[in-house]
């Protein structure tokens, strides 16, 4: 018959040691929810949304009790349950890459954890299949910041020859943050070169017949910096309760629409 690993030790000492293995086990599941989390997070997803999806998936990974706090660059949360105690984990958060998609994928994964009651091992690889999952191409991205541009440009009032100017300038505009991302820049820096590079040649066009009106054509290259996402969030985090997150993202955001005014007006005094 086989001896038991632990017949050695006095039954408080199996205690202690089956309640190690416990807390081990949990900080091996905190730490995959934090990685939801935290890409939620990254995605777009508002803050009540972060602290909820996380809690509920505590809750479903056999936590008694589970305090979340998250802001928009970090995530803390602590857990409690008899056979482990207390757990704690901290995550920083950097960069943010919206995409809603992703987003609906990752809350979809949270209620299905919730209901099935998913092990780690069948979390782990439903999480790797959404990360895999392919976004929109490069391709694709360039028609999109082409029509964007183009269409708020006719919308707001320019001429045929402003909204492509205003497309074929958005185009180089994503080529430009392309760039600047592989460098790991911050959202700040990035918008300024944009609005700076819109701005440029917008009047550039103007200058050489290829476009009407450089408010036109700068209108529509403007839209596709505002960081209405961020501006959105900020508002439902306030209403919500969480005030210090809401009001880091609107100060970010206004801080962040600054900086493209700053840009577009840099632009037209060098003109």
């Amino acid at each position: 018959m086989e001896e038991h690993p632990y017949h050695f030790f006095s039954p408080e000492e199996i205690s202690q040691l089956a309640r190690i293995e416990s807390a081990d086990k949990a900080n091996e599941y905190l730490y995959r929810i934090l990685d939801i989390g935290q890409y939620m997070l990254q995605c777009g997803g508002e803050v009540s949304r972060v602290e909820d999806s996380i809690r509920r998936l505590c809750i479903a990974f056999g936590a008694e009790r589970a305090d979340v706090f998250t802001i928009t660059s970090s995530i803390v949360v602590t857990i409690y349950a008899n056979e482990f105690g207390a757990v704690t984990q901290t995550r920083r958060i950097t960069g943010a890459s919206y995409d809603l998609q992703r987003l609906e994928q990752l809350n979809q994964l949270c209620r299905r954890i919730c209901s099935e009651h998913l092990s780690l091992e069948a979390t782990e690889k439903a999480l790797h299949a959404i990360l895999a999952t392919p976004q929109y191409g490069f391709g694709v991205q360039l028609l999109t910041y082409a029509l964007i541009s183009s269409s708020f440009s006719l919308f707001f009032g320019g001429s045929w020859l402003d909204a492509a100017a205003s497309g074929v300038i958005g185009v180089g505009l994503k080529y430009l943050d392309r760039m600047i991302r592989k460098t790991e820049a911050n959202a700040f820096l990035s918008a300024l070169l944009c609005s700076l590079l819109g701005g440029l040649l917008a009047g550039l066009a103007v200058k050489f017949h290829l476009g009407d009106n450089v408010d036109m054509i700068s209108i529509g290259n403007i839209m596709l910096l505002i960081p209405g996402i961020a501006l959105t969030n900020s508002l439902r985090d306030m209403f919500s309760g969480n005030t210090i997150s809401g009001l880091m993202r609107f100060i970010e955001a206004i801080l962040l629409a600054l900086t493209i005014a700053f840009g577009f007006a840099l632009a037209a005094s060098l003109l």
